[in-house]
């Protein structure tokens, strides 16, 4: 069972967490590389604003974002803003946001995301949750995937397996923590099957593109290429 106000307080949380590291920056800073590929620390700061304001689009019963061309020319205008921009940014979306979630809805209804996905409104904060855990550690200012909270580990790697679950390009897998909790994803035949074993936090970082994978036990095939997400 989702519990969408427990995810809201994780995400207010995890806010707070991005605030305090990036009230810590300078000018140069946010301008310098993320670790993201061609993407700038003002690039990511700004994303993670204009996803406030999408996330709040959908729970309002609005398109998420106008397009896809227009989601590209915010980030890449609000990117070279200086750091007081950005915070003040990021606090007024957040707050923007956590009102939009306070007020009375149907948490079971179905909403559209970006390029047609579906999903229960429930989940919409959990979604939100990934992406300040995720784009706080693509900053490269001190927080790594080591230092995500347990739940959120957890919960991220069951909904990345399940994302890939039923694709064809990718081989059956069973996926193993080393606390002997257990996933399944991939669309391949059951008897090509591939285990891929290790740390929680290797496997979050590999299933979600941050890690390489090295740091994985694999047997019965090479580790699995994996979508981009």
């Amino acid at each position: 069972m989702i519990d969408h106000a427990h995810d809201l307080g994780a995400v207010r949380e995890a806010t707070e967490r991005l605030l305090d590291a990036v009230g810590k920056l300078d000018n140069a800073a946010v301008a310098e590389p993320s670790r993201l590929p061609g993407w700038s620390r003002g690039q990511v700061l700004t994303h993670l604003s204009r996803n406030a304001d999408a996330i709040g689009n959908v729970l309002r019963g609005l398109p998420m974002y106008a397009s896809s061309e227009t989601r590209d020319a915010d980030i890449a205008d609000g990117a070279p803003r200086p750091l007081a921009e950005q915070l003040a940014d990021l606090r007024e979306t957040a707050d923007a946001l956590r009102a939009v979630s306070a007020e009375p809805a149907d948490w079971s209804r179905t909403v559209t995301l970006r390029n047609g996905v579906t999903d229960s409104a429930a989940r919409v904060p959990f979604r939100r949750w990934v992406e300040v855990e995720l784009h706080h550690v693509d900053l490269d200012i001190g927080y790594g995937l080591e230092d995500l909270p347990a739940e959120f580990v957890e919960r991220e790697i069951a909904f990345l397996a399940d994302r890939f679950l039923g694709n064809e390009s990718v081989p059956a897998t069973g996926l193993t923590d080393l606390d002997g909790r257990t996933w399944s994803t991939g669309g391949g035949p059951p008897s090509d099957l591939v285990t891929v074993q290790g740390p929680a936090v290797e496997l979050l970082g590999w299933l979600c593109g941050r890690r390489d994978g090295s740091a994985l036990t694999v047997a019965g095939g090479p580790l699995p290429t994996l979508p981009p997400l």
